[in-house]
């Protein structure tokens, strides 16, 4: 314990002010042999910047997911640890006590000791400099790595994806097992799913293509002004994605003439071009414009008119 000058308060005080110094008692290391403690935490250390790095390229080149879990959970074990035995062993723990004057300083005294204690603290860490650089090492590629996803994960900008589907004039309209629909398949009240030819086993477009086929009659149906040949013989067509989340509209009551989204019940009518009656969907679906060709087959006289399913930035419509 270090013996300070008592103040004295006619002539103020003369206790120098403490400094960082290396072989300060209070900046001493808690172990008996910090070398070695310092070997061992730049070997955590080490081995925790492996493996994050290792999540870094399993991620990236998209590995089996055990690897993964593996290396980011030994990355992130290992970086923890090194810091954790860093606080315990390597930095001082206290409790400390010194003599001091009354509690009176000047402003000068308060803003020499308050640079004091911030240079006491800096000088515990900076003498580990090869540590800090390992740490600092470890948490920056850390740091990269936890942005890979906003450079992979998100994929490529969708562009006019959203806007379009594969529905275009002439195509003709197809079960999932690829059969054409032909005038005569349904009766009133009948229900398909149908997709344009060609595009019926595709995967990367399935979900923005299905469309609900449904007869509503035997006579031509007019759902709204300027539609007057869309629906040939009762034959209607809407897009299946519901304009709330995109769920996909497969339930039809023919009594309440009603299109029904199983997952938050949002209703249409299909005689008045799908309004929602029910739910919280906030446009109809688009309706699909169709004709039936010479051999009494359905097929779409144009692609949908609007984009299909829910809203999105940069909607038109």
């Amino acid at each position: 314990m270090t013996d300070l000058p008592q103040y004295d308060p006619m002539i103020g005080s003369d206790a120098p002010v403490p400094v960082a110094n290396i072989d300060d008692p209070h900046l001493r290391e808690s172990v008996a042999d910090p070398h070695r403690s310092e070997r061992a935490i730049a070997v955590y250390l080490l081995l925790g910047i492996v493996g994050v790095a290792v999540f870094g390229a399993a991620y990236w080149q998209n590995w089996e997911p055990w690897t993964l879990g593996v290396s980011l959970g030994a990355g992130l074990f290992f970086l923890g640890f090194a810091m954790s035995a860093w606080g315990k062993y390597l930095m001082p723990q206290g409790p400390f006590s010194e003599a001091r004057h009354a509690l009176h300083s000047s402003m000068a005294e308060r803003d020499a000791i308050a640079a004091a204690l911030v240079e006491r603290t800096g000088v515990v860490v900076r003498r580990r400099s090869m540590l800090l650089g390992l740490l600092a090492t470890g948490m920056g590629i850390f740091g990269v790595v936890a942005v890979f996803p906003l450079l992979r994960s998100l994929g490529p900008l969708p562009g006019k994806a959203l806007d379009k589907t594969n529905w275009r004039r002439g195509s003709l309209l197809v079960d999932a097992s690829g059969r054409a629909i032909h005038r005569d398949e349904l009766q009133p009240g009948g229900l398909v799913t149908v997709f344009p030819a060609g595009y019926e086993t595709d995967p990367q477009t399935q979900a923005i293509d299905q469309t609900v086929l449904i007869r509503a009659q035997t006579t031509a149906l007019v759902t709204e002004p300027g539609r007057a040949s869309w629906a040939p013989d009762g034959y209607v067509a809407y897009s299946k994605l519901c304009t709330h989340a995109g769920c996909p509209v497969g339930l039809y009551e023919r009594e309440l003439r009603l299109l029904v989204c199983p997952c938050h019940q949002s209703m249409f009518n299909i005689y008045n071009g799908a309004v929602p009656q029910f739910g919280p969907a906030p446009r109809p679906l688009p309706q699909l414009p169709l004709y039936i060709d010479e051999s009494g087959f359905l097929r779409a006289q144009s692609g949908y008119d609007q984009p299909v399913g829910p809203g999105f930035w940069e909607r038109s419509s």
